[in-house]
């Protein structure tokens, strides 16, 4: 069974803007139409790196301090507004698992599957994501990033839980670009067999972009799953998105 404990860090969220001007971002179809197919990895790049490079930037940029905006406490936790996932397609990755949107498609490329291995003594390339998936016009993806624990905070411990590595206030000066607006922060414990699993979910607003995000630790792996949108968007698909991230489960 799982208990939610949530706390949270009020003083520093700020509210989401109700009517969003609407931004233009780019779309790509993952159709079979013909100009699709044709679209050079280049411009594939430019696509997804406009829209979940902003997931991966969270714990490789420098830690720097977060939006000081403040706002009155909501009425009612965030974490009450999520979807049944179960009848969600399950993604089982390296030591994780996430549920997929319907209709979401996988867009790994095959260089990330190919990343982490080396030939012939040459150097690995760093693997980005562990999953990726996108709406079919791609403004909205869902990513899994794993990155070891000490690289986030230097530790002569192995980090068997996200509370080794600090406080979910401490934790949001490594999972959150320093700028963004944070308009949620919630610690969540799951019942395990061995007792309970800390989960730290963040939800914020980053150059027009709407993210939610969740962080666990186990074994000295940091595994991050965010879930992001064009904020024009997340008033429609926002639950969605924000269950999606929420579904991220370690193994």
């Amino acid at each position: 069974m799982a208990v939610l404990l949530p706390s949270s860090l009020h003083h520093s969220q700020s509210k989401p803007p109700h009517t969003p001007k609407p931004i233009s971002s780019p779309s790509f179809s993952l159709s079979s139409n013909p100009k699709i197919q044709s679209l050079t990895s280049k411009k594939r790049d430019f696509i997804f790196q406009s829209i979940s490079l902003c997931i991966a930037s969270l714990i490789l940029e420098t830690p720097s301090a977060i939006s000081a905006t403040k706002a009155p406490p909501p009425s009612k936790s965030i974490l009450s507004e999520i979807l049944n996932t179960k009848s969600w397609f399950q993604f089982f990755g390296d030591g994780f698992s996430i549920r997929v949107p319907p209709e979401f498609q996988d867009v790994m490329e095959p260089e990330d599957f190919n990343a982490e291995l080396s030939l012939y003594g040459d150097k690995a390339k760093p693997k980005t994501f562990a999953a990726r998936f996108a709406s079919s016009d791609g403004s909205e993806v869902v990513s899994v990033i794993i990155k070891p624990s000490n690289s986030l905070k230097i530790t002569f411990l192995e980090a068997q839980d996200i509370t080794d590595i600090g406080s979910l206030k401490e934790a949001a000066k490594i999972f959150i670009p320093g700028g963004s607006s944070l308009y949620s922060a919630q610690t969540i414990k799951i019942k395990e067999e061995d007792g309970f699993r800390t989960y730290y979910f963040y939800e914020f607003g980053r150059d027009e972009q709407h993210v939610a995000l969740v962080a666990a630790v186990n074994g000295g792996k940091a595994f991050v799953a965010g879930a992001t949108a064009p904020q024009s968007k997340w008033d429609s698909d926002g639950v969605k998105l924000r269950s999606a991230a929420l579904s991220l489960t370690l193994l």
